[in-house]
């Protein structure tokens, strides 16, 4: 049992891992608009293993910007926020992980799509969040375009979601389709 909740979390190190080289790829215009291409194996593995898993990958993703030297900080909340709560919610995309895990196992592809679809959005609304959040409270000053703060975190940190939302969408559905068991772990 140990060595399996050990293998887990293993598993987790290194899929944030991958997600912060895949952070590094440019995906961004300015400074406030970026598809987060890290999302795909973060929201990929909180589907593999579930919830709890799903959380601690994200805020050890969140964590490797501090070992990066990728940390604009603010303050010491908007460290918090946008580096750990942030982060971290990815993993709610895990809640959907046994719903997906039954439907692969009883070739309900439809069923799938969709909630592979969901746990994506749930994920990325979970993060997004966040950094509106952060985004509306700490970085306003910044605000280009004469948006108040409100409107220019809510426009780009949303634009942002969506985009990452659907790049992470395809590339799940294509992983799903391709070879379905990748998500479904062994038991041993």
């Amino acid at each position: 049992m140990q060595n399996r909740k050990l293998r887990i979390y293993l598993e987790g190190t290194l899929f944030a891992a991958f997600a912060m080289v895949l952070s590094w790829i440019p995906s961004g215009i300015g400074s406030s608009y970026s598809v987060s291409l890290g999302m795909i194996p973060l929201t990929f593995f909180a589907i593999r293993r579930g919830f709890g898993p799903g959380i601690f990958a994200g805020f050890l993703w969140g964590a490797l910007h501090f070992v990066t030297g990728s940390v604009y900080m603010l303050n010491i909340y908007q460290v918090i926020i946008e580096y750990t709560i942030t982060y971290a919610s990815i993993g709610l995309a895990g809640l959907y992980s046994s719903q997906i895990l039954k439907e692969i196992q009883t070739s309900k592809s439809a069923s799938v799509y969709l909630y592979i679809t969901v746990a994506v959005f749930a994920g990325a609304l979970g993060r997004y969040f966040w950094h509106f959040i952060a985004g509306w409270i700490f970085w306003g000053d910044y605000a280009l375009w004469g948006f108040s703060a409100f409107s220019f975190s809510l426009v780009m940190n949303g634009l942002s979601m969506i985009s990452t939302a659907i790049v992470t969408v395809i590339v799940l559905l294509m992983i799903y389709s391709r070879s379905p068991l990748v998500f479904i772990p062994k038991s041993k």
